[in-house]
Formats: C-alpha cells, sequence, structure tokens
C-alpha cells in the first residue's frame, strides 16, 4: 500500500491541493512580532519530545525549528497540539506551522496546505518481548488479539479498514499506549519509525515487529493554513534548501531518523 502523494512532485502537490490564493500576510506579521508560532507534539519521541524529568525539548523538528527561526531572523514559540486537534489549531491560527513529522492524509490535505515531504514512515507493530500471543506480523490480524492505536494519528484509520479479526482499540490520553500494554490490556499496539525509536531506547521490555512486506508507507510534511501563497513559499523553501544543503540530513542523523529522510 503505497500513498500516492509519494508519487507527486511537491511543488505540484501544493498548487492541486491548495485552494485559491486568499489575503494574506503570515510573513510579514512573523517578521514584524519577531516570532514565528510553531505548533508541536511534545510526546513525540525523536520529532518533537518534551522530557518529563526536564521539560526541554528535542527532536529532529526542534532543531529544524530553530533553522527556520534562524532564517526568518525571529524567534520560535512553540504551541502544545496533537494529531487530533492539529487541523482546528492551525486554521484556527494558534500556530503560524505546523511542525511535528504530519502525515500527509487525504483528510488533511482537504483542510490544511502542506510542503514538500520531509521524511516518510511506514506503520510497526509494538509488543511486549515475553508475549506469546503476537511473536509475527501475521499474528496481528487474528481472533482475540487487542490491537491498539493513538486516536487521532494515521494509523487509526488505517487500521480500522485493515483488520477483519482482531480488536482495534482507541487510546486516548490520559493512557497510553506502552501503559496499556505493559498492563495486558492490549496485546499490540501500532506505531511509526520515529516513536518505535522511544519504546527500543527506553524501554527493555519493548520488542518491534516490522512489516513483511512495505505496509503502508506514508510522507511526512510540514502543514500551514490554507490561502496566504507567501507564508506557504516561505516554509516550502525553507524544506527544500534543507533538503539541499544538508541541514535534513544532519538533523535526522542526530535523532536516528536517517533511515526515513524523504528523497
Amino acid at each position: 500500500m503505497q500513498f500516492s502523494v509519494l508519487a507527486c512532485a511537491a511543488a505540484l502537490c501544493g498548487a492541486l491541493l491548495a485552494p485559491p490564493a486568499l489575503a494574506g500576510a503570515t510573513l510579514d506579521r512573523v517578521k514584524a512580532a519577531g516570532v514565528a508560532r510553531v505548533c508541536i507534539w511534545p510526546d513525540y519521541y525523536g520529532i518533537t519530545y518534551r522530557s518529563p524529568r526536564t521539560e526541554q525539548l528535542s527532536g529532529i523538528d526542534i532543531d529544524l525549528a530553530a533553522a527556520l527561526g534562524k532564517e526568518l531572523g525571529v524567534e520560535i514559540s512553540y504551541v502544545d497540539s496533537s494529531f487530533t486537534s492539529l487541523i482546528a489549531d492551525v486554521t484556527g491560527e494558534r500556530c503560524d506551522v505546523a511542525m511535528f513529522a504530519i502525515a500527509m492524509l487525504p483528510q488533511r490535505m482537504e483542510r490544511l496546505r502542506f510542503t514538500r515531504p520531509y521524511l516518510s514512515s511506514d506503520i510497526y507493530a509494538i509488543t511486549t518481548k515475553s508475549s506469546t500471543v503476537v511473536r509475527s506480523w501475521t499474528d496481528i490480524d487474528r481472533p482475540g488479539v487487542q490491537v491498539a492505536v493513538q486516536a487521532g494519528t494515521f494509523m487509526e484509520p488505517v487500521m480500522a479498514a485493515e483488520l477483519k479479526q482482531a480488536q482495534l482499540v482507541r487510546v486516548k490520553p490520559p493512557a497510553t499506549r506502552e501503559l496499556e500494554l505493559e498492563a495486558g490490556r492490549i496485546d499490540v499496539f501500532m506505531t511509526d519509525y520515529p516513536y518505535s525509536r522511544r519504546l527500543l531506547d527506553n524501554a527493555d521490555w519493548a520488542r518491534l515487529i516490522a512489516p513483511t512486506k512495505p505496509f503502508h508507507v506514508l510522507p511526512y510534511a510540514y502543514a500551514v493554513r490554507p490561502g496566504d501563497d507567501a507564508w506557504f513559499a516561505a516554509i516550502d523553501g525553507f524544506v527544500a534548501r534543507i533538503k539541499r544543503d544538508g541541514t535534513l540530513a544532519q538533523a535526522a542523523r542526530r535523532h536516528g531518523l536517517a533511515d526515513i529522510v524523504a528523497p
């Protein structure tokens, strides 16, 4: 399963998927205020993660947001968001750009304008090393298996369509997939490559199961509110430059994401 946007030239995608330009002066406002507001999901390990111990933010998009601020000559103000509130946060102007590896889903592309992709990821499974229920990818969609997804992520509609025998469990905060798995209330949960790094780096009980062949690879990009061509050009141009000059590749290596950098 391969999302067609991967084959679409980024500039063409922007032109085809964006509505007609409306009056907008985001870039002027950002420069006048000296601040760009960046939506993040602070629980996205390797992408935009806030340490519960130090409260410090880290991840590839924290590094790249800093690079964006430097390019624009402004400070960066982070706005906590999530995949469930993403569209409302961007279209409601809580932030100027969402920078947390946002999968280019059709339903999101109807409401938001996306830059060219900078990462892409398939779906992976996480279970426990001691699990006797799920030992391989083919064990996931079996009767009685409880398969969890984070509500609001792209895994939710994908797994809802794919699972024929297993039961889908949608996990919403304050519950977490990890705690549900450790407690035995689910047998496995689905995630993407960046988030899987968190478990493998920090939980000695976790085991990663990769699909045996490409399952549902999606491109990730940054998202802005439609209607302001100048602001979109600034953000999309930034992505083009960091891909070209090596900034993206360097940041990806720092955070263990070199394998999913988009061409």
